[in-house]
């Protein structure tokens, strides 16, 4: 039920490869009337300074440079020697990596070269490790990887698909969102006809069917909630459960109800029950993992839940 993992390779503080989620590719940017980010202090071949790191432009296409807070999706190839150490082609399935720059201080950094660059542009950036090795406390006690050594250098190819601002990225989401649940709803209600199933609707988009009403006041947010659950796609495959021990010890699950630590479909179901209820709850995948695949679950898939609520605690 947790959030996204996220896939990061970091190296004594410096984050080489962050968090690759999948999103839909944007159409470039028309050519903005702002100047490419000056450059810092030459280096030698061709590359082009910043702190500790070295990078040229191998493709440079008119566009709006990335800025602070831009969300930017980009293909990373990390390598040291023959040792590749991140692929974001083959970790996530030959869809780019997303993520937003964020301001660093650390000179090992290679997001740096995103505010010199836009859409469409690719580089190849350097990064010493004997400028790695500098950052290692002195009383780093953790073995470190044969290739992290003095006069070795990372190399990355860092290829820009798209760069959106939030405000460009939460409306594309939203629009993508609308559209996936309007399909999605029709599968639903296909997969009802089919099973001779008449669940309840909510304001949301996800369904529900109460088969057994407990008893007392409304589950509230804020309270601890403890259930026993069961997923499922829509095809009947199971993918987790706590009542089973092929998925974990078998436990009550336990969570705050209306405070985000479920996916939404569950923050919302678990609103409408009480203690002792059983229910199942059918969630549209924009209200469960969307676009994240989840170990059993694939990309986009609407999710079932067999629940049941063991315990309600009192507000604190």
């Amino acid at each position: 039920m947790n959030k996204l993992g996220l896939v990061t390779l970091v190296l004594a503080g410096s984050t080489l490869c962050h968090s690759l989620s999948a999103v839909g590719q944007q159409k470039k940017a028309a050519p903005s009337a702002k100047p490419k980010a000056k450059p810092a202090a030459k280096a030698e071949s061709g590359y082009t300074k910043i702190q500790a790191i070295e990078y040229k432009l191998v493709r440079d296409v008119p566009g709006k440079n990335a800025e602070l807070g831009d969300l930017v999706e980009f293909h990373i190839l990390l390598k040291c020697d023959t040792t590749v150490l991140g692929d974001s082609r083959k970790q996530q399935a030959g869809k780019p990596a997303m993520m937003p720059l964020q301001a660093t201080t650390n000179s090992t950094d290679w997001q740096q070269v995103l505010t010199h660059m836009s859409a469409g542009d690719s580089a190849i950036i350097r990064v010493p490790c004997d400028s790695i090795l500098k950052t290692i406390p002195k009383d780093n006690k953790q073995p470190l990887p044969a290739w992290l050594k003095k006069g070795n250098k990372i190399m990355i190819n860092l290829a820009v698909v798209s760069v959106k601002t939030k405000a460009e990225y939460d409306k594309e989401q939203l629009e993508k969102s609308a559209g996936l649940m309007a399909e999605q709803d029709k599968k639903l209600q296909d997969y009802f006809t089919k099973n001779n199933v008449k669940p309840m609707k909510t304001s949301t988009g996800m369904y529900y069917i109460i088969k057994k009403e407990g008893s007392g006041p409304a589950i509230e947010k804020g309270q601890k909630v403890n259930m026993n659950y069961t997923g499922k796609l829509l095809d009947g495959t199971t993918f987790d459960s706590n009542v089973d021990s092929n998925f974990h010890h078998v436990q009550p699950f336990s969570f705050q109800a209306g405070a985000g630590q479920v996916i939404p479909g569950w923050d919302e179901g678990v609103l409408l029950l009480k203690k002792g209820t059983k229910a199942t709850f059918y969630i549209p995948s924009p209200l469960a993992y969307g676009p994240r695949a989840q170990g059993l679950i694939p990309s986009d898939s609407i999710l079932m839940f067999d629940v049941e609520v063991v315990d309600v605690e009192a507000k604190q």
